[in-house]
This record gives structure tokens, sequence and C-alpha cells, in this order.
């Protein structure tokens, strides 16, 4: 079941989801694969630190950050990738490494690639290592309301099975 958090606030604010069961998987790659979702359309939460403060980065799974462009983008020199020892008690109702890209939820800032705009849809993490929530991207950013900045590049390329049909990224 997805984070009730997440589920009361999606139900409070009247927007539309679906959620998705995908067998177990933990990276971006294997989520894709197993949900049958495009890794350009698979927005993946990536932590980070900026300043001293835990923040979230949401792309593309199939982008990675720039962080020397994130750095100059936020005009600092102090961001850097969060370990998961400085952010596992963030999210006590999430699946360590699964949690949804709503930094509002959670106090902290949310900075979504550029890239992320290309798409009618998203789905993410739901707080479990095995459930995805869809929903309209239009939707995402008016509830969360992220930084759009272009800090991300595509660098991964999805493998499939051949022999079933594939949405080209």
């Amino acid at each position: 079941m997805p984070v009730k958090k997440l589920k009361n606030f999606l139900d409070e604010n009247h927007v539309r989801y679906v959620t998705i069961k995908h067998s177990s998987a933990f990276t971006a790659q294997e989520i894709a694969a197993s949900a049958h979702v495009a890794g350009k359309e698979l927005a993946k939460t990536v932590m980070i630190v900026v300043n001293g403060k835990m923040a979230m980065a949401v792309l593309p799974a199939s982008y990675q950050i720039d962080f020397d462009v994130l750095k100059e983008l936020l005009g600092t020199k102090n961001v850097t990738l969060a370990s998961e020892f400085d952010f596992k008690n963030l999210f006590p109702d999430c699946e360590l490494g699964a949690m949804p890209p709503f930094g509002n939820l959670y106090g902290m800032e949310v900075y979504a690639a550029e890239s992320l705009n290309e798409n009618e849809e998203i789905a993410f993490n739901a707080g479990s290592h095995t459930e995805l929530i869809r929903l309209k991207y239009s939707d995402y950013k008016q509830l969360v309301q992220p930084k759009i900045l272009k800090f991300s590049w595509k660098t991964v390329s999805f493998p499939h099975d051949p022999r079933e049909k594939w949405e080209e990224e």
C-alpha cells in the first residue's frame, strides 16, 4: 500500500492516480523494467545535501545529476549526494530508498529536472520497493511546486526483453 501520508495528501487534493504493483526491485532500472514504465517517465528521488540541508532532486530514471551544473544553478559550492545514513530516519513511513518525490510532505526543498516537463505522466516509488504511483506531471508540479532546473542528462539505457513492445525513450 502506498505511503498513507502521500495517499491522503493526493486524495485531499482530488488528484487522480493509479498504483502499480511490481515485483521487488531496488534500482531505477529494475523498477522500470518490472513495472513496464519507460525510463523517462519513472521519476527517481535522489537525496542531496545543499548547504547542510537535506533536499530532493527528482529526475527521470534514465538520467544522472550533473552536480557541477546543480551547484552553479543553486549558487553554492555545497551540494553533495546524501548517504543513506543521512536520511534513513527522515522517512519513517517508507522503505529505505523508496521515498516518493514529495519533499513538501517531509519539510524539504525539491528540485525537479526540466526534462520531466516532457512527460504527460510520471510514476514514482510510493514508499516501498514493490509499488509505484502514476499521476499527471502537471498535478505533481502543482502539489509539490518544485524548483524546475536543467541539472541532469540521459546516461542510462534500459535493457528490456526484445519480445516485449518497449516505448522508446
